[in-house]
């Protein structure tokens, strides 16, 4: 247990028997009455942000989440499997725990994998990969300096925008949170 006046970016709260992770906090004191702490929360397993009050010095729980590095193996049946990079334990995440994350997921990368008492709650990945364009249609000879995208699907699978004159075979930098194609990597 612990009080209002704990919360910080980053903890993880355990409210009506779901965990929430603190995104923003403020402590007020006004004029008139007691001084209470505004945040903004997210659902851990949801994704939903809300917006909740807490008076001063009111106990909380407080969950603990491990994060470790784990390295993604394999896609088995609709189940994930990573190894933790410290035991060399293998787990299964299933799709529903990986979500979207699946289109930047690499075999042998690397991502932080978030557990509470045993159970995944989440999986975060670099900001960006490094990956190679395995399809696109061929681009236009002299299409080198318009601003012009066309798709093109990457190893994992997931289709992104690039730049007109990109080949099949290119390695390309990946942001993993919007899909958005960072630049060319030259080896």
């Amino acid at each position: 247990m612990a009080t209002t006046n704990d919360i910080k970016n980053g903890t993880v709260l355990k409210l009506d028997g779901q965990l929430w992770t603190v995104l923003e906090f403020q402590h007020v004191k006004p004029g008139k009455g007691g001084a209470f702490v505004r945040t903004k929360i997210k659902n851990v397993t949801t994704g939903k942000l809300v917006d909740k009050t807490f008076n001063a010095g009111l106990k909380i729980e407080t969950a603990t989440v491990d994060k470790s590095d784990m390295q993604y193996l394999y896609q088995d049946g609709d189940d994930y499997v990573f190894m933790d990079n410290s035991t060399y334990d293998q787990i299964l995440i299933p799709a529903s725990v990986v979500g979207d994350a699946k289109n930047f997921l690499l075999e042998n990368g690397n991502a932080t994998v978030a557990q509470n008492e045993g159970t995944v709650l989440y999986i975060e990945l670099p900001a960006s990969i490094i990956t190679v364009i395995t399809y696109t249609e061929p681009g236009l000879q002299g299409d080198r300096s318009s601003a012009g995208t066309k798709p093109a699907t990457i190893e994992t699978g997931y289709e992104i925008q690039v730049p007109l004159f990109l080949e099949v075979g290119t390695k390309v930098k990946v942001d993993t949170r919007d899909g958005s194609y960072l630049g060319r990597v030259n080896d």
